[in-house]
């Protein structure tokens, strides 16, 4: 599941929270609210 997280961020981001929804089974939307700020966080350029 890790991993298939790993290659879906690269490639797709809303697939990934999609899976990553099913797979961490998300109970509410502040769970999809802090998946989304969390691949935010780490898809903001580093400066």
């Amino acid at each position: 599941g890790e991993r298939v997280m790993e290659e879906l961020r690269r490639m797709d981001e809303v697939a990934y929270v999609r899976f990553a929804s099913v797979y961490r089974s998300f109970q509410d939307v502040n769970a999809f609210r802090e998946e989304i700020e969390r691949l935010e966080k780490k898809l903001a350029p580093k400066r």
